[in-house]
């Protein structure tokens, strides 16, 4: 069976970044935006990082600009933006498609193994979230409207059964 510990995504340098290493640990995968009426959710995220990470979790944003050319920048200003206006200190990968034929291969599968409302596969805008525990496996998908302090109950039960 598949899981997220199968994907190499990049970093925002090219390098790969293997999601094994997180194996053991729950993991919140976002697709993100920098200029997206819910940027303000770096914020959350980071609180989310900072408040679990000692006992395992780990934030993982993914920038992209699908969704209203709400992500223009390259990688390097897109880091600048995240440390300055919202001191993110968890990883902020390379800049991905999550929809289409050009779909990143993770976000292939985390819309696999999660749909959306009513069904539907495809990621709506920036800042969808999907959880995945210990074993790898997708145990939660949340759209845009969800605030990451929303996800609380369900990262204190995955970092149980991690």
């Amino acid at each position: 069976m598949t899981t997220i510990h199968d994907f190499s995504p990049r970093q925002a340098d090219g390098a790969p970044h293997p999601l094994a290493q997180y194996r053991g640990r729950p993991v919140l995968i976002v697709n993100t935006a920098s200029k997206c009426g819910f940027t303000g959710q770096y914020a959350g995220l980071e609180a989310l990082w900072r408040r679990h990470r000692g006992r395992g979790l780990a934030v993982l944003a993914f920038p992209c600009n699908q969704f209203g050319a709400q992500e223009p920048g390259d990688a390097a200003e897109i880091a600048r933006f995240c440390s300055l206006s919202y001191d993110v200190t968890f990883p902020v990968l390379a800049k991905v498609k999550v929809n289409g034929p050009e779909a990143d291969p993770l976000f292939v599968h985390l819309k696999r193994e999660k749909a959306g409302l009513f069904g539907f596969s495809a990621i709506k805008w920036n800042f969808t979230k999907f959880l995945a525990g210990g074993d790898g496996r997708v145990i939660g998908r949340y759209g845009p409207k969800t605030k990451p302090e929303d996800l609380d109950g369900a990262i204190e039960t995955a970092l149980r059964a991690a």
